[in-house]
Parts: structure tokens; sequence; C-alpha cells
């Protein structure tokens, strides 16, 4: 297998105006702020906390839910002051062969690697696995990140497959219907076939969450080989025609877009008024006692 390839120099970055950036100003929670500044997601910031490996003024804080007002107070990880930063969103193509976990005991590279020194500290949102490639969003927004990939927000992965042979259609239908596995059922939005190529089939496949290595389970227990995996469409942003080791700026658009998608699963539902309540009239037709 080819080494995959550098990547080429990215579009200018876009000015600060010209990408939304998430309100920070102010009191917030220590994890939120952490996530702010980049340390991932609130959940590994909470782990941060609990471990005391944060503090304010030089004082250790182990409580989650502390307040911290940035503007006020200095606020430090393992002893180095963390700053906010200006938030940035980035569409890459995973080459094969690279790690979207911050650090590996085998010392294989991670896709932050392909990234230039940018004064952020960037991570994957989500996951694809070493041998799988396409779209990954990276960012140094924790608290968008974070809740794009958990799967309460339920964000459409669109996958192009190549597996060995042709499978049948009401074979691919049992990945629509889903199957068990320890971690519980793994179901496919929709499966397409898109072409047929020698003895393989490229097939379409949508999921809305990102288990570990789920399509390739799945199609596995019905018999079918993945050859390829290369994830196209994540929400509103697509692959489009960047190659491998290649990455751009999502647009303001697509950021905005992703937004919107986690705050409609955020708002809370709201029960139908039960409209105006009805009063009992009392009749006025008593029954008089016979005397």
């Amino acid at each position: 297998m080819s080494a995959p390839r550098p990547s080429r120099r990215p579009r200018r970055p876009a000015s600060p105006r010209s990408t939304p950036q998430p309100d920070t100003t102010g009191p917030m929670r220590l994890q939120r702020f952490l996530a702010a500044a980049g340390l991932g997601s609130r959940r590994h910031c909470e782990e941060y906390i609990s471990a005391g490996r944060v503090t304010i003024d030089g004082e250790i804080v182990t409580e989650l839910g502390t307040q911290v007002d940035p503007g006020q107070q200095a606020v430090a990880f393992d002893g180095e002051r963390l700053r906010l930063e200006h938030k940035q969103y980035f569409a890459l193509n995973k080459p094969v062969g690279f790690l979207c976990t911050h650090s590996d005991p085998r010392g294989r590279r991670n896709v932050t690697e392909l990234f230039p020194a940018k004064g952020a500290r960037l991570f994957a949102v989500g996951r694809l696995d070493e041998m799988s490639e396409g779209l990954l969003i990276v960012t140094n927004d924790g608290d968008l990140g974070n809740k794009l990939a958990h799967p309460r927000y339920r964000i459409d992965r669109t996958y192009l497959v190549q597996v060995a042979g042709h499978p049948e259609r009401s074979v691919l239908q049992e990945l629509e219907r889903g199957m068990y596995f320890p971690e519980g059922k793994f179901q496919a939005q929709s499966v397409r076939p898109v072409k047929k190529q020698g003895k393989s089939t490229f097939l379409e496949i949508r999921l809305r969450e990102g288990r570990n290595r789920e399509i390739r389970r799945m199609l596995a227990r019905i018999g079918h080989k993945v050859m390829k995996l290369q994830r196209v469409g994540f929400g509103p942003v697509r692959l489009g025609k960047l190659q491998p080791g290649e990455y751009r700026e999502l647009r303001p658009a697509e950021v905005n877009a992703l937004r919107e998608l986690v705050q409609k699963t955020s708002a809370p539902r709201t029960k139908p008024s039960p409209g105006p309540r009805r009063r009992k009239v009392k009749s006025t037709n008593r029954r008089q006692n016979a005397k």
C-alpha cells in the first residue's frame, strides 16, 4: 500500500470574523472553559478536573461545575496557563494508516499531524479506524465537537463502501432492520447499491451513530468482506474533491448548519397546551323533596 500523500497547501484560512464563534464571555463552568480552550470534549475535561490537573489562580480544583471567569482568573492545565483560542473548523480527508486518538502506545501517526502548527489544540470529531479513510471534522471547539460525536445527536454519517461479492437487496435489508452485537443494536439508516465493479459492489451506507467498526462488523455478519471504506459525508459537510491527506477550512454556513443540528436536538420538547379548562356548571333544576 502506498504511503499517504502529504497534504497540499491548504486554502487561506478565513478571517476570524468570517467564522462564527461561540459565546465564551463572562463566568462559565470550568469544564466548558477547558473545552473552549481546546483541551477536548467536556467529558475528557471533567476527567482532567477530577484528576486534579486543573488549577484556578494556582489552587487545584476537583469539583465539577466550578464557575470561572476567564477575564478575571487564571486557569492552568498541568501547570500551563490556558487561554481561549479562536475556534477553527476543518474538513480532512483522512488517509489509511492514521489514527484519530490523541496518543498511541505503538507510535502510529495521528491525523492532527497532517496540520501545521497553528497554535491550537486540534482534535478529530468522532473516529474512523486505521484502515478506513475519508471525511473527518477536525477542530479545537471541544463543546461543539463533543456534541457532534455524541450518539444522542444522531448526526448523519454517509459512507461509500466497496464489498466483496454482489449482495442481494434482501440481504442488505438486514442492515436496515438492524442486528445485535454485545454493545447493543447496530442499524443502518439506509443502504443503497451504487455500482458493481468486477467481483465487488459499491454501497452507500448511512448511519446515525459511529460505533467501533460498525459497518465492517455488520457486513461481515451477512458474509460480505469490506474491501474499502470511505466516509463521504458528515451532516451537511461533504468530502468533495479533497485528496487523502488534504484539508480545507469549513465555510461559515457549514459551521452554522452543524450548530443548528445539535441545537435542534438540545431544544426541550414543549407539551401542547391543554387549552382552557371547562367550568363545571351546577344544574339549577334541583330535585325537590316530596312533602
